[in-house]
């Protein structure tokens, strides 16, 4: 396990199931909290952009400003510029960066948004505190992360459980919280943030299509990503637990009356603007 401070092993890994997920995401989808409080001349920070989807759908919003999208994997910055292209978006950069200590000055950007990452950090009080820095007075510090515990399903199915409760071991044998959505707002609180809007959303998995979108790349993730070799590698889970935990998603995503929904904790932090 990583010690206090360093980023931890990322759970998920890069497989083409991981990036599905990734590439799905928008910012109506996963960052519509933040939407009200973008002006069209904002620069803003996108930490732990992935693939760069919701980080293009930001662009868009700040025609007048600009968007620089970070994240600790080279390769996945690839697929972030391609989507910048394919967009026509000039106003969007790329660089590789690690949240705990961020190579910019105070008070650089106006928005200072990372989804889905604290949960896979090493320390996320250090983190929202670098967020903080460079974020400028009067500008925001947006985040979401979903919370594992919270997620929930229909119908029972004994090996959903077990799904549940092997990947929170994998995380937090790789230094992450799973259930980093209720304590984001502790979390910044513990930052010094002080300003604090908390909210909560979520996303719902329940058509056909949709069951089997989430259910197939919950299989193949299970016994083809990175997060596997960690399974075992860790001694959580032989590979035979880990392809009847990948029949059990493909079990429930063949369900009629199937149903999930997945939590996410949500926090706005205003800097405090500087005195007149």
């Amino acid at each position: 396990m990583p010690k206090p401070g360093e980023t931890a092993v990322y759970t998920h890994g890069h497989h083409e199931s991981v990036l599905r997920s990734h590439t799905w995401r928008t910012a109506a989808n996963s960052a519509a909290y933040l939407l009200g409080s973008i002006k069209p001349h904002m620069k803003i920070l996108d930490i732990g952009c992935g693939p760069g989807t919701i980080t293009a759908d930001l662009a868009a919003l700040v025609p007048d400003g600009r968007i620089t999208g970070v994240d600790r994997t080279p390769d996945v910055l690839a697929l972030a510029r391609a989507t910048a292209a394919e967009r026509g978006l000039a106003n969007i950069d790329f660089a590789v960066a690690d949240v705990h200590a961020l190579d910019y000055p105070d008070d650089t950007f106006c928005v200072v948004h990372a989804h889905q990452v604290l949960q896979h950090v090493g320390d996320p009080v250090r983190a929202l505190r670098e967020m903080h820095r460079v974020t400028a007075p009067g500008g925001f510090v947006a985040v979401r992360d979903s919370d594992y515990a919270a997620m929930t399903w229909y119908p029972v199915l004994p090996g959903l459980d077990d799904w549940l409760d092997l990947y929170r071991r994998v995380a937090r044998g790789n230094g992450g919280e799973p259930d980093a959505g209720r304590r984001l707002k502790s979390w910044a609180l513990a930052a010094g943030l002080r300003d604090i809007t908390a909210t909560s959303a979520s996303w719902t998995f329940s058509t056909p299509q949709e069951r089997a979108w989430w259910s197939g790349l919950w299989a193949e993730r299970t016994v083809a990503s990175s997060y596997a070799g960690l399974a075992v590698q860790g001694g959580h889970a032989t590979d035979g637990q880990l392809r009847a935990v990948a029949e059990a998603w493909r079990d429930w995503g063949e369900r009629e009356d199937g149903w999930f929904a997945v939590l996410h904790g949500e926090i706005l932090c205003r800097k405090e603007p500087r005195p007149a």
